[in-house]
């Protein structure tokens, strides 16, 4: 009888231990939330595929040409698809550096940001050509800590929104091609040589780079900041995680980056489970999805199921499987359930409070 007790208690144990786990099975029917994404179509094929695998996204504005449309007509999509899609889809918005050394500048910024806040957008993303393109007047490289940024930034701490900043780039960048650490990387910088650092020694170093969004950071205590791909520290998780102590207000996405994850982890799995575990509250899930004038709707939804599937294999489940960006295969993190709720959607629902509504939004948009 004590013997039947026992087996019966073990099974129990088995059993409560696999509920605090997902599964596969588990993808479709878990509220998500991917807060890296850029659409710039009228067309609703991104949102339609959040909207069958129950995601909702966050989707960012950038100043990025010609590859983006003008920010102008990015927010006039951003702010017809929140109108229409509010329980899928908000937005964050960015600011050009057009006139940056003129008088009045910054003033003109700061009108734009309250313009977009009052029509819904919950952040402004600053992305990498802000140290690695934009010059003044002079040639020289305008930095994230240039005090021009002072009052914009200040103002959207005061506002209560978010800064996203895309600051550098991977580490990767600072190596030749056949000494990077994973596909993605050396596919990328092969097919943009301009943004390859390697190749531009005259540029600011990656250290450099840091060190100005640092610098930033140090200047505005209590705003809200998301560093976006890993904060561009996706090499290491102990610098990761000494950038979250020093910040307290820091988050970090992981678009684009979980393969240097990955990558780590087949070195050291435990290691990064363990930087999860601790950080769980300070990491957001990300894709880094594009849908663009000339994207293809139906690989576009292709790819989209293969890569948050494939996430979700590597932080739900302890499974060995293949990745296109490494060459040997890598075991899944086998993260709690209470973990993975966390980095799929609670700690964005805590930076972006009450964003995603359930019904249509009613006001009237400028943009339209």
């Amino acid at each position: 009888m004590n013997h039947l007790n026992c087996t019966d208690n073990s099974d129990k144990k088995h059993s409560d231990e696999k509920m605090n786990f997902y599964t596969m099975d588990d993808f479709s029917g878990v509220l998500k939330i991917d807060v890296h994404a850029h659409i710039n179509t009228e067309a609703t094929w991104m949102i339609d595929e959040a909207r069958a695998n129950n995601f909702r996204l966050m989707v960012m504005a950038v100043d990025v040409v010609p590859e983006y449309p003008p920010i102008s007509e990015q927010l006039r999509v951003r702010i017809k698809h929140y109108r229409d899609h509010p329980d899928i889809f908000i937005f964050s918005t960015a600011f050009t550096l057009d006139g940056w050394d003129g008088p009045g500048w910054a003033g003109r910024i700061i009108n734009q940001l309250k313009e977009d806040f009052n029509h819904g957008a919950v952040g402004v993303k600053v992305w990498k050509n802000i140290g690695m393109d934009a010059r003044d007047r002079e040639g020289n490289l305008i930095m994230l800590d240039d005090p021009k940024f002072d009052d914009i930034f200040r103002f959207i701490k005061d506002q209560g929104k978010v800064l996203i900043s895309h600051t550098g780039e991977p580490k990767n960048c600072w190596l030749p091609l056949d000494q990077m650490t994973v596909k993605n990387d050396m596919n990328y910088f092969s097919e943009h040589p301009e943004y390859h650092m390697y190749r531009h020694p005259e540029f600011p170093s990656y250290e450099q780079q840091m060190e100005a969004r640092d610098k930033m950071l140090d200047k505005n205590p209590g705003l809200t900041f998301i560093g976006a791909h890993l904060a561009s520290l996706e090499w290491s998780v102990v610098e990761i995680g000494r950038f979250l102590d020093r910040y307290p207000n820091a988050s970090v996405d992981l678009a684009e980056r979980i393969s240097h994850l990955q990558y780590q982890s087949q070195k050291d799995r435990k290691k990064i489970r363990d930087f999860f575990v601790r950080y769980q509250d300070r990491i957001l899930y990300g894709a880094d999805f594009q849908q663009l004038s000339d994207t293809n709707p139906l690989e576009l939804k292709k790819y989209m199921n293969e890569r948050w599937r494939m996430d979700w294999k590597y932080f739900s489940t302890d499974e060995i499987f293949t990745v296109p960006e490494l060459d040997q295969p890598v075991q899944g993190l086998g993260l709690p359930k209470s973990v993975v709720d966390k980095i799929y959607r609670i700690n964005a629902e805590k930076i972006f409070r009450d964003a995603w509504k359930a019904e249509s939004s009613s006001f009237n948009s400028d943009y339209s």
